[in-house]
């Protein structure tokens, strides 16, 4: 049975729809975590594939990318941001949130070569969320980021000033596997994954009905998210990849 690790993020409640099935079939073992671990498991060897951040694909010994699928986005994503009470020219330091490897690099890069500010760098713990205040800004990811982002007055989309930057869109995690997975698998999956894209609309009216929905996820899920990993996401991967490893 193939060990799989998916994030827990609303991002991919597609991908788990998908995974369930297969769950279900009795072909996978199924596992929720934060984007951090996915990547932990799979380096581990705990699981055979994973949505795992695009920056930690080269640190997993003989990952290979499979899927047709991803998550990403061509210009805002809204998930993935850098909150402040100041604009970035004051911003003295920058905490960085220990759920994501990617985001954490895309902020350097944009820092660097784009912003051309030089904060000081702090890695973030459990809680770190309500240290941002003054000029201590903080890259927030995931549901938090939907939740918080309107509490700020400075609120940078990390993936919108990558498309400021490049014109290119950004990939942030993919599925990869160290394992060779049989065609039939791979096929079953990207019908999977397919299937759970269509049925948003549906999976969104399921949220509703939970107490802790909250009203931007439906805007975020149908007009933000993008699923396919096309020839445009691949080349803005390589490229990131590529700076990440000039940093």
């Amino acid at each position: 049975m193939i060990k799989v690790s998916c994030v827990s993020y609303l991002n991919s409640i597609p991908f788990v729809s998908g995974l369930r099935i297969l769950e279900s079939e009795k072909l996978i073992t199924l596992s929720l975590d934060t984007p951090a671990d996915c990547a932990a498991k799979l380096i581990r060897g705990e699981v055979d594939l994973g949505l795992i951040p695009v920056a930690t694909i080269p640190l997993v010994p003989g990952g290979q990318i499979v899927t047709d699928f991803c998550i990403g986005a061509k210009g805002a994503v809204k998930s993935v941001t850098l909150l402040s009470e100041v604009p970035l020219a004051q911003i003295k330091t920058i905490l960085l949130d220990y759920q994501s490897r990617t985001s954490v690099n895309l902020t350097r890069i944009l820092a660097k070569e784009f912003w051309r500010i030089s904060p000081a760098w702090q890695a973030g713990e459990a809680g770190f969320e309500n240290q941002i205040r003054g000029n201590v800004a903080g890259v927030v990811i995931g549901d938090r980021s939907l939740q918080m982002r309107d509490g700020f007055p400075y609120v940078y989309d990390l993936s919108e000033e990558w498309f400021k930057f490049t014109n290119m869109p950004f990939v942030f995690a993919c599925w990869v596997t160290t394992k060779h997975l049989q065609k039939e698998f791979i096929d079953r999956l990207n019908a999977v994954f397919a299937a759970g894209i269509d049925a948003i609309p549906a999976l969104v009216e399921q949220l509703k009905g939970n107490a802790d929905f909250y009203k931007a996820s439906e805007d975020y899920l149908k007009n933000f998210l993008q699923y396919n990993l096309d020839d445009s996401m691949r080349k803005a991967m390589d490229l990131f990849l590529e700076k990440v490893r000039a940093l």
